[in-house]
């Protein structure tokens, strides 16, 4: 057996995207973009990569809608680009989303901490690693509804964190009274260009995750309509739920907090549970620790999900060995999903190198590979639009048409460059120019770089 099945709703699409999306970026790291940027620096960022998404998503739509497939742009990648390149943004989306598997493990291993500190992060790990892996062993439809439910949790405690939020900027707080725009005329843009370049890769890897519409898209029952419902749904309440929250924070928490200086290592310093405490309800911290531990689950839980369907496609294709295309009866690709599921090994590093610096280290990998992939995305379209006008066919013919073409696909590649290559800009400015820094942000280059080569020179024999 080699075909996924089509068992995947429009409810079940959006809410893996959110799932994938609605993680460590938004519960861990909005505080430190914050700190980094100060709050005009922190809002603009998130606004810049908001538009960029956007466009990103209409050209993967108008893609997807026309022709789903599990694998989404790689595939496109390959055949509205070349070979050579859909295989290397196959294997680097793969790479991309088998990271972040660890990144949620040590994140959610973290969050932990805060109820039993004196537990060593990797017993978590296990535990967790195990829970997700035997959810991915059900059937597509016992995962989809799973991540539903996980996903669901999250946007109600969003919207829950959103009034909050509001009621103690009003006045109900500890100190009784009002909250203005003090906190705003602090530090506009604090660190200048090197905190909004830093930034661009934090709020960068918030966003990652819509993209894993276009990746369920072969498993979609009525991908025509499904997916660009799921698009017009998903992107809207991400951007909605970004924008809001960190206006929100930046009102409430000065970027100067020094609560926010290891906001990646400890739930304390959330930005979401120092605003809960103000509120003054019981309880809040384990409440809110609580909250954010699903969050992590449930990104970890698409995740794994993803990069197996990633990999299953390139082994279909033929870019990987035939063993990772196999399918079980309950329609789960197992061998690709033991591949993949190895990558979350990585988070027992923790155990040798400590969690926050493991953790760190990872993120950087994982968000700069997205952005070389949503690069991969706006060329495919650009591609995709040649290759399908030339077979002499109508846009109006299209399932879904994407708005702003060639412009937007033109913006969201040079916004990628700009941020792949300011992160240079960052080392130098900050003084941390250094081999292991250096390796840790651009590893993923040179790796997606010899991939296309040798693939171009493999085909050429």
């Amino acid at each position: 057996m080699s075909e996924l099945r089509r068992q995947l709703t429009t409810r079940h699409i959006s809410m893996i995207a959110l799932g994938g999306t609605l993680g460590t970026g938004i519960f861990l790291t909005s505080g430190s973009a914050l700190y980094i940027a100060g709050p005009l620096g922190a809002i603009f960022a998130y606004l810049i990569m908001g538009v960029m998404v956007y466009f990103l998503m209409n050209s993967l739509c108008e893609m997807s809608a026309y022709k789903p497939v599990s694998g989404s742009f790689c595939e496109y990648a390959s055949d509205y680009v070349s070979k050579p390149f859909g295989f290397s943004m196959g294997y680097n989306y793969w790479f991309n989303w088998s990271i972040t598997i660890a990144v949620e493990l040590i994140a959610a291993a973290l969050v932990m901490g805060f109820w039993f500190p004196h537990v060593p992060p990797i017993e978590w790990c296990v535990l967790f690693f195990v829970a997700i892996f035997l959810l991915n062993i059900i059937s597509v439809k016992g995962y989809g509804e799973s991540q539903y439910w996980m996903s669901l949790i999250k946007v109600v405690a969003i919207l829950t964190f959103i009034v909050i939020g509001v009621l103690v900027i009003v006045g109900f707080n500890t100190q009784h009274k009002a909250i203005d725009f003090h906190n705003w005329n602090l530090g506009h843009f604090h660190n200048g260009f090197s905190g909004l370049f830093e930034v661009f890769l934090l709020s960068g890897f918030a966003f990652q995750g819509t993209e894993l519409i276009g990746v369920a898209a072969g498993e979609a029952k009525d991908p025509t309509r499904s997916i660009p419902r799921a698009v017009k749904q998903i992107f809207w309440r991400i951007l909605l739920f970004y924008i809001v929250i960190m206006l929100i924070i930046s009102l409430i928490i000065p970027y100067t907090d020094p609560r926010l200086l290891n906001v990646n290592s400890d739930v304390a310093l959330s930005p979401f549970t120092i605003i809960f405490s103000m509120a003054g309800i019981p309880y809040i911290a384990t409440l809110m620790n609580f909250i954010i531990l699903m969050a992590l689950l449930s990104a970890c839980n698409s995740d794994l999900y993803s990069a197996t369907r990633i990999l299953w496609n390139l082994s279909s294709r033929g870019s990987a060995p035939k063993l990772f295309s196999k399918i079980n009866r309950a329609g789960v690709p197992i061998s690709a999903l033991l591949a993949t599921a190895s990558f979350g090994l990585l988070a027992f590093l923790c155990n040798f190198f400590g969690s926050a610096k493991i953790f760190l280290i990872l993120v950087n990998i994982s968000s700069l590979a997205g952005f070389i992939a949503w690069f991969g995305i706006a060329r495919s379209h650009m591609g995709f639009r040649k290759h399908y006008l030339m077979a002499g066919n109508k846009l109006s013919d299209l399932p879904f048409q994407s708005r702003f073409y060639p412009w937007a696909p033109i913006i969201a590649m040079v916004l990628c460059v700009i941020v792949i290559f300011g992160q240079w800009f960052v080392l130098v400015v900050e003084n941390q120019m250094s081999w292991a820094s250096f390796i840790a942000t651009y590893i993923g280059l040179p790796i997606v770089f010899l991939l296309w080569l040798g693939n171009k020179w493999y085909s050429s024999r």
